[in-house]
């Protein structure tokens, strides 16, 4: 989470935190994503959707595919190195791995998909239940890659169902996943709105102080500007729902030089 508590709103003297000056309030991190086998016989990762936050993606090597759907339909878009892609809020995705894809993610809003954003596509019966939602979706216990490799598999077998419908009815087959997805996020939405404040949206307003101390010809924040630098993580990667995660939080960030 980016911090911008060390600023006031509509205080341009006030000097942003190492996490303020992390860019946009996003977050980065560095994705080799799962070889694992899915039910279907392709390799790679979770299916999942977003419900507030845009997610981006930077291929620095390997190949692979982005399969999605949406009110368009599905579809699906390969990755090569050097390509640049995105998608907004309510895109269900799947990464397929075709040969030691790795990304550059970077998500809009950091903090929110970690704190419920992003909701697997399980089965129904299991979407309808949040206490089996969340005993499908956690890696607690003494084997974390095995829960991941559980949980990939039990996503992918909801997002297979969830596209064979859409083949037969059309986008609007999305809607019931839609509104179980509303409903296991709902009771997290007041806490989201307090992360955007203190990120996103401070963010924002700090870039219109700038503005006001530009405009009335005041250095401000030009007299405080600096360099920041996150040591490449030394801990072990974690499991995500794509695939192994090494991140770059901007809590950990120190002045370079």
């Amino acid at each position: 989470m980016i911090d911008m508590s060390e600023r006031t709103a509509g205080s341009p003297q006030a000097h942003p935190s190492a996490g303020a000056a992390f860019p946009g309030a996003t977050s980065v991190t560095v994705l080799d994503v799962y070889d694992w086998v899915a039910p279907d016989g392709l390799p790679g990762g979770s299916a999942h959707v977003h419900l507030a936050s845009t997610e981006g993606y930077l291929v620095l090597s390997g190949e692979g595919r982005l399969q999605t759907l949406s009110e368009r339909g599905y579809a699906q878009t390969p990755l090569r190195p050097g390509d640049c892609l995105w998608f907004t809020p309510g895109t269900i995705h799947r990464l397929v791995n075709d040969g030691e894809l790795r990304l550059l993610v970077v998500m809009q809003n950091a903090g929110l998909p970690e704190h419920g954003d992003a909701v697997l596509t399980f089965p129904p019966t299991v979407l309808a239940d949040p206490a089996a939602y969340a005993r499908a979706a956690s890696l607690d216990g003494a084997d974390p890659a095995a829960a991941a490799r559980r949980r990939a598999s039990l996503a992918i077998e909801g997002y297979l169902e969830l596209r064979e419908q859409v083949a037969r009815s059309g986008p609007a087959a999305l809607g019931g996943f839609y509104a179980a997805a509303l409903r296991l996020a709902g009771p997290n939405a007041a806490g989201w709105r307090d992360r955007w404040r203190a990120g996103a949206l401070a963010s924002a307003e700090l870039t219109g102080a700038h503005l006001d101390e530009i405009t009335a010809n005041v250095a401000g924040h030009l007299d405080s500007a600096s360099v920041w630098r996150i040591e490449r993580p030394a801990q072990q990667r974690g499991y995500g729902m794509c695939g192994r995660l090494t991140t770059y939080p901007a809590a950990d960030a120190a002045r370079a030089g």
